[in-house]
Parts: C-alpha cells; structure tokens; sequence
C-alpha cells in the first residue's frame, strides 16, 4: 500500500485479501493466507494497514429485511423551506428507524432518503406523520423501489 496525494495505491496482495473478505467477511485469515501464499501475520498486519489508512471502514453482517416483513423500500425526495433546517431535519430523521439512508443533494431536493417499510400503508403513515412532521419540510416526492437490481461496492 502507497499513499499518493493523499490517494491510498493498493497491491495485488492487498486487493486479493480485500476480495476474498468483501466476498464473505466471514473467511478465515489463515485461509486466506494460505490461498496468497504469505503468512496469517502478514494478512493481519496489512488489514490493520489498510484500517488505519481509512479504506476498511467495518464489517457487518447484513440483515434481510424482507424476512422482517419490510417489503416496500422508498426513495423520498424531501424540499426544506431553508438550506439551513438541514442538521436539524437530518437529526428528526436519524430517530425515525424506518430512515435507511440520508443524502444531502443538489438539484430539486434538499435531502434523498431512502426508507424501509412494512408495506404501503406502513410508508404512507411514516410520510404523513413523521417525515413531513419534521419543522422545515416543505413538502416530500416518493419513488417505490420496485426491485433492487444491483447492489455492489466498489470494485477493488
């Protein structure tokens, strides 16, 4: 690993044990280690490198939330009558579970959220009487994912 104007150049080492750990988190160090060819402790030493240089941010398991029962999966688009409500809405909606995803944008909309929910009636009751609750919520416009077609990271 290199770090080049501040970009952190990864080797072929370093991008086959990401791989190997991006396919499922779960492998064992020393499997992989024995799939590259070097020791468990140079696995080790070169995923705290790549740690503390910020490029893993975590690990964790993924919860199917349709065995939940939440099936209906939205994007709402939400205007705020100010630029300046936005921490203040962003913290309204970070105590809203149903809230997945905020992302502050440019065009049309102050915030993009993307929410779960149970079913319809479910969505429609956290629209009317949580999210278009919150002090600066102009008004919202929603679009049903229909189905997730892709779902990735970054290819490494």
């Amino acid at each position: 690993m290199k770090v080049i104007n501040e970009q952190i150049e990864i080797d072929g080492i370093d991008k086959q044990i990401l791989r190997a750990l991006m396919n499922d988190a779960r492998t064992p160090i020393l499997s992989i280690a024995r799939t590259i060819g070097i020791s468990g402790a140079a696995v080790h030493q070169r995923l705290r490198k790549l740690e503390d240089a910020k490029l893993i941010v975590g690990s964790k398991f993924v919860i199917n939330p349709k065995i939940l029962g939440y099936k209906t999966m939205a994007f709402i688009g939400v205007y705020l009558d100010k630029a300046m409500r936005n921490p203040s809405a962003v913290k309204e909606l970070q105590e809203i579970p149903e809230v997945m995803e905020s992302h502050y944008t440019t065009g049309n909309w102050s915030l993009l959220i993307k929410i779960l929910c149970k079913d319809n009636e479910h969505l429609m009751h956290i629209l009317n009487h949580k999210i278009q609750a919150i002090k600066g919520v102009s008004r919202t416009e929603t679009f049903i994912s229909l189905n997730q077609q892709i779902d990735r990271q970054i290819k490494v």
